[in-house]
């Protein structure tokens, strides 16, 4: 029985791929909520609202698979940053940043066959970053693949340029705790034959 990976982030399939666990790629086809429409609602809580929805919609077509989604979000003095609509978004989103201490949340929902079983964490990761000139800031946008990113950066792609210093799990920046998620998938293993 193989995972089905209710995401189709590439970051998220590459920390699935080098840990070695056997899964295909489904996208969700919901619809994401976002803070401005729900500022009731915690940013923890949103990422696992978002999750929740990504798994139950996969699941719903294939009920006797096991299947994992997340969310991620950037949110840095009360303000959620989810993916920029545009470059010159991408660049307010960066410089806001720059010189701050900012928290990475990501949800991380597996729903298990048969569907009355799920798993659930949001995990927290503090990223500093260096204090970035505006040429930096263009130069990072205009290198790196930024739109489909909650911040507008990815740690693996030119990371090291804009970030100071992580604190936590440095997957969960990049998308997926696997410090949380390779236990749940043990544990699939356990119970399963083939996975």
């Amino acid at each position: 029985m193989r995972l089905i990976l209710a995401s189709t982030s590439p970051r998220r399939a590459d920390l699935l791929r080098e840990s070695g666990i056997s899964f295909r790629v489904e996208r969700p086809e919901v619809e994401e909520w976002v803070a401005e429409d729900f500022p009731e609602v915690s940013p923890g809580e949103l990422a696992r609202v978002n999750a929740r929805r990504k798994a139950k919609a996969v699941a719903e077509r294939h009920p006797d698979k096991p299947v994992l989604a997340a969310d991620t979000l950037v949110v840095c003095e009360s303000r959620v940053l989810g993916k920029p609509a545009d470059e010159k978004m991408a660049e307010q989103m960066l410089s806001w940043l720059s010189g701050r201490t900012h928290e990475v949340i990501t949800a991380t929902v597996l729903i298990l066959p048969g569907g009355k079983k799920t798993r659930e964490a949001v995990v927290r990761t503090r990223v500093r970053f260096r204090n970035l000139a505006a040429e930096d800031v263009r130069s990072y946008v205009r290198e790196v693949e930024v739109l489909d990113k909650a911040g507008a950066y990815a740690l693996q792609d030119g990371g090291d340029r804009i970030v100071e210093q992580v604190e936590g799990s440095r997957s969960n920046v990049i998308g997926l705790p696997m410090e949380t998620v390779l236990p749940w998938c043990e544990d699939l293993v356990g119970k399963e034959s083939t996975f």
